[in-house]
């Protein structure tokens, strides 16, 4: 059989599921309100309008935090979310109704210090005033990597900032260094502030980050809208990650930043959508990490934090 005689099987194979999805949403409604961050490695969402069905709108809602985000959806103030995996695991864990219904991210992160200061590794950040957002993704992975170089959180100074002031205050020298989200560490590094200490993926974690998020209730009742949108994710974020100028450019209409920032972020960006079993295991290790740092007084109950069969399905007419 040729490529082109696969490609087009797949497709069809497809064609019927995804017109259901399609009906489904507009059943449901022209409008889809998507919850997102204001940050690069959210940019999927702004993308969204172009890959949605006919008669479909969607309507961007972005939210300072991940927490923020997470509760929008938990409270249905939102249809679905993207959000670090740390504010899905800490609503799973309280027993709140949120369902992970696709991946969304990969990396996205850095340790930034300043560039004429002397950090130049994470050992140097003993003593130090470090910034870092409480609750956030970015949180685990740092306190992992400083138990990795037989460090703890008291061993440095943990300040509270959030992701969108945190290369501010390194540039006021409110903070020696920070724990981050892109787009900040390319704007630090573009804007001669600051230097990457380190990208910190060499934890069991890996380079996990964002998921895509939706209420139980949608997941229960409405599984033609959950496979519309997780279609339109996909569509969106490969449609991203093949096209980084287009990427850049609408982080720049959207986010407000620089396009020498935005080109160093960029590749630190890994936009996706499938929940593969390595995505699986290492959300696991996220959630035994937490729970041994009692950021979590019990696990999730996997079994309904995760919902695999939309990204599943897919997959596999891909």
């Amino acid at each position: 059989m040729t490529i082109a005689r696969r490609s087009l099987l797949a497709a069809g194979l497809a064609l019927p599921a995804l017109a259901a999805a399609s009906a489904g949403a507009r059943a449901q409604g022209t409008t889809i309100k998507m919850g997102s961050l204001k940050l690069i490695h959210s940019i999927a969402p702004h993308f969204y309008e172009k890959f949605a069905p006919a008669g479909v709108t969607m309507e961007i809602i972005p939210f300072e935090s991940p927490a923020e985000c997470k509760n929008a959806v938990v409270t249905k103030s939102v249809d679905f979310g993207a959000f670090g995996i740390a504010a899905g695991i800490l609503g799973a864990a309280a027993r709140e109704p949120v369902t992970i219904i696709a991946s969304a991210c990969d990396k996205g992160m850095a340790v930034v210090a300043r560039k004429d200061g002397p950090i130049a590794t994470l050992t140097d950040l003993r003593g130090k005033r470090v910034a870092i957002w409480p609750g956030s993704t970015q949180e685990v992975f740092i306190l992992e990597r400083l138990k990795m170089e037989g460090m703890s959180i008291r061993d440095i100074t943990a300040v509270r900032v959030s992701f969108s002031e945190m290369h501010l205050a390194l540039a006021r020298g409110d903070v020696d260094a920070y724990v981050g989200a892109e787009p900040a560490p390319g704007v630090s590094v573009a804007s001669g502030i600051g230097k990457i200490v380190e990208y910190p993926y060499s934890t069991p974690m890996g380079a996990l980050n964002m998921v895509f998020g939706a209420h139980h209730d949608t997941v229960a009742n409405n599984p033609a809208l959950c496979r519309t949108i997780v279609n339109i994710h996909r569509q969106a974020s490969e449609y991203a990650m093949a096209n980084r100028a287009a990427m850049i450019d609408m982080a720049i209409a959207k986010l407000g930043q620089q396009r020498a920032a935005l080109e160093i972020s960029a590749p630190n960006v890994d936009l996706n959508w499938k929940m593969t079993p390595l995505m699986l295991q290492q959300s696991h290790i996220y959630a035994d990490h937490m729970l041994a740092l009692k950021q979590i007084r019990a696990l999730p109950d996997f079994a309904t934090f995760f919902e695999t069969r939309f990204s599943d399905e897919l997959a596999k007419a891909a």
